[in-house]
């Protein structure tokens, strides 16, 4: 059998309702990895797909039925605690912090150079120590107001995950990212 190499990529993003769609922007802003209300949210909209997506917002919010989808927009309760998180996160992206309150001879943009990054299990841009160091750095930055842009490098295949076969032997997988 010939291999067939695919040459592009699809990207399928769902489309949630209005009352709910708000779920999008939290998804994709990495605060969601250290914000636990936020976490809490999303484990709450199915907690079994929550599990089966490994803690990834995107790859949940995919998972849910169009049914799903209609019946939590329905839910009050839930509206109301996506449209608080929404907000929460506006708050966090728009108020000023500590960094905003040294002064006008700050930096207005700081490049932190690192190869890797760990941010969450779900961008396993990591391999270690190094990358999760490099990771808390950004989290606390960004907790801080400190305008540091992480520039690093992306391996197509990320870091490979290791297992042993019945036999003992180490087996590699390699991750498409």
């Amino acid at each position: 059998m010939a291999l067939v190499k695919a040459i592009r990529r699809f990207t399928v993003r769902t489309l949630l309702p209005e009352p709910i769609r708000p779920l999008a922007r939290l998804a994709t802003n990495l605060r969601w990895s250290w914000h636990l209300p936020t976490r809490e949210l999303f484990a709450s909209l199915d907690r079994e797909l929550w599990e089966e997506s490994g803690h990834d917002p995107i790859s949940l919010l995919g998972s849910i039925s169009r049914d799903q989808l209609e019946q939590l927009a329905s839910n009050n309760e839930l509206v109301e605690r996506v449209q608080g998180a929404a907000a929460d996160l506006d708050r966090y992206l728009s108020e000023p912090r500590w960094y905003q309150g040294l002064g006008g001879d700050v930096p207005s943009c700081i490049a932190y150079f690192s190869p890797e990054f760990g941010i969450t299990e779900v961008l396993p841009q990591y391999s270690g120590g190094l990358g999760i160091l490099a990771g808390d750095h950004l989290k606390a930055a960004s907790d801080l107001g400190v305008p540091l842009i992480g520039v690093g490098l992306l391996y197509q295949a990320g870091y490979f995950k290791q297992s042993l076969s019945r036999d003992a032997w180490q087996q590699e997988t390699y991750p498409v990212l």
